[in-house]
């Protein structure tokens, strides 16, 4: 019976800290959600590489606290009537600012490198190694000399991943720069485009550096045997250059908007006290109470 007793005073204890913490104003009546909207520090900030996905863990935090508070606290203006989420958008009016030119600029770069090989890789369909058979009488008089050879089915495959690869990095980086950059956007719908962009990106400068060591080897594999492995070895090394830079920009991309470690879902648990309760029950009792005044 003690035990028991202990556990419920603990309890008890432990519902009157959160009563105080989530119903709780400051002198200028801010609740737990107006100091949530306030911008974090700088070594909080920096912990996140990036503006746009500095302020993405802002609004998952925000976001996050307002799932756990009772919806009352969303509406509560403090004494210079500000809402939670308009103290939310005044504090972060200069990252969302630097969110959206640090994004812009990276998507001009990807896109450029991303046109560059859109370009190259179209060339490239209609420029095949070897060039065509030109003899008038043979059957196969305008198709690829190597058009049997189990490399230059690999050349066609890799062309072709590589010209549409990088035609939707393009489109996807071209979305990111006439976004509108609203607040909600920096949650999931740019760093979406991002990982797809980057990821399309990777997929279309790994095939045409596949296809441009398949060409190379159609050309020089009769005379070099031994061509197909510095080349190989080459295009393995500018991937892995392109992978170990940009990869881990990829990775918290991924693990910041998919696997977010704030208030993950699983622990967020409505933390409704007492105190909010009462005050929601009140507030709908007015309301009724002035709608029957009306009606009178």
């Amino acid at each position: 019976m003690k035990r028991y007793l202990i556990r419920f005073w603990n309890l008890s204890d432990v519902l009157k800290k959160i009563d105080v913490i989530i119903c709780n104003e400051d002198e200028n009546c801010n609740n737990i959600l107006h100091h949530t909207a306030m911008l974090a520090p700088p070594q909080q900030l920096n912990s996140v590489s990036g503006a746009a996905l500095q302020m993405q863990r802002e609004l998952q935090w925000f976001q996050g606290v307002a799932r756990l508070v009772h919806p009352f606290l969303n509406h509560t203006r403090n004494v210079y009537g500000k809402t939670a989420q308009y103290v939310f958008t005044e504090q972060h009016k200069s990252l969302r600012e630097a969110g959206e030119k640090w994004l812009k600029d990276t998507s001009e770069s990807c896109m450029l490198v991303a046109t560059l090989i859109a370009t190259v890789a179209f060339a490239a369909a209609f420029t095949v190694p070897g060039g065509n058979v030109s003899e008038a009488k043979d059957p196969k008089n305008g198709l690829p000399v190597f058009l049997k050879n189990n490399t230059f089915s690999l050349y066609a495959a890799a062309d072709a991943v590589a010209l549409f690869s990088s035609v939707t990095s393009v489109v996807m980086f071209l979305a990111i720069m006439t976004s509108r950059y609203a607040e909600q956007d920096f949650l999931k719908s740019l760093p979406k485009k991002l990982i797809i962009g980057l990821a399309t990106l990777f997929i279309s400068m790994a095939s045409i550096l596949v296809g441009f060591g398949a060409a190379f080897t159609l050309i020089l594999t009769d005379r070099y045997s031994w061509a197909p492995i510095p080349i190989a070895c080459f295009g393995f090394i500018s991937v892995l250059l392109f992978f170990l830079l940009e990869f881990p920009l990829f990775v918290e991309l991924m693990r910041v908007t998919y696997w977010p470690s704030v208030l993950h879902k699983k622990n967020r648990q409505p933390l409704f006290s007492e105190k909010e309760k009462l005050r929601t029950f009140q507030r709908d009792r007015i309301k009724q109470f002035l709608k029957k005044e009306k009606e009178y």
